[in-house]
This record gives C-alpha cells, sequence and structure tokens, in this order.
C-alpha cells in the first residue's frame, strides 16, 4: 500500500480552504448571493419595469450620469428614467458599498470599458484601497409603449 508522502498531504489541507473558496455561490443571478435586503430593494428599485438587453463591452461617459454603488459586486449608470447600465464587476471590490470612498477610474479614451481598472480612495485619509474591474455592461430599458 503506497504512503501518502507528509509533504503532499500538508499542501492538499492548505489547499481545501482555497478550492472551496472558488465554489459558485448557488444562485444564477451575479452578484445576488452578496446582498443584504437593503441592496436587494435599491437593485429592485432601480430595475424595477426594465428588461435587460444585449451586454455591451464599453460604456460611453455622456450615457452615465448618475452612478449607483448596490453592493461591492454590483455598479449601476443610470442614464435618465428610462435606462440603467448593471455592472456586475469581475470580482468583489471591498469597500464599494459603504458609497464614502471616491472611485478613481483609469480610463483610455472616452468610454469605461469591461476589464478597465478603477480604485477606491478613503475620502479622509486619501489612502488608496483596493483596485477593482469593471464587468459587461447590461443595459436595462422600459420596454417601448410602457409610459410607467
Amino acid at each position: 500500500m503506497a504512503m501518502l508522502n507528509p509533504m503532499r498531504a500538508v499542501l492538499l489541507i492548505a489547499a481545501a480552504p482555497l478550492v472551496a473558496s472558488c465554489a459558485p455561490a448557488g444562485t444564477a443571478e451575479p452578484g445576488a448571493a452578496a446582498l443584504t435586503p437593503k441592496q436587494a430593494e435599491r437593485l429592485d428599485k432601480q430595475l424595477a419595469g426594465k428588461v435587460p438587453g444585449e451586454p455591451m463591452r464599453c460604456l460611453p461617459n455622456y450615457r452615465s450620469n448618475d452612478t449607483i454603488r448596490v453592493s461591492d459586486n454590483i455598479l449601476l449608470y443610470r442614464s435618465g428614467g428610462n435606462l440603467v447600465y448593471r455592472n456586475d464587476l469581475k470580482s468583489s471590490c471591498p469597500g464599494l458599498a459603504r458609497d464614502s470612498d471616491i472611485m478613481v477610474v483609469r480610463q483610455f479614451g472616452s468610454s469605461t470599458c469591461e476589464g478597465d481598472f478603477f480604485h477606491l480612495v478613503d475620502r479622509s485619509s486619501g489612502i488608496r484601497g483596493p483596485t477593482c474591474v469593471f464587468g459587461e455592461f447590461v443595459p436595462y430599458r422600459k420596454p417601448a409603449g410602457d409610459a410607467g
């Protein structure tokens, strides 16, 4: 009977939590597992009555006049009352939901695109926080003919 190398056993035990952290959250909705009830309510309010469209790689700057931080994973960009762009970040951005830190977007050109970086800066100390990465921008529009 073959014996397990002690070093290999230690590596397997140490790697177990890392492998477990990669497991799916158990929901088909991106970012939904991480939402608190208040965050879910904010997201539902902004997307109510709107239908998702085809994801876009880039969002032109003139299309986003209001940024809403839903959670550490989800940003919304409002472009008037009938159109909202949802961005599920590539990974969690710790502290984003606090809405007190300044978002500094590293942008190339006149659009913010999937894969572009931004980081948070503490408003009072000026200390730079985590670097975060944008995902795709999904437009949510009110259906044509829907006045409400």
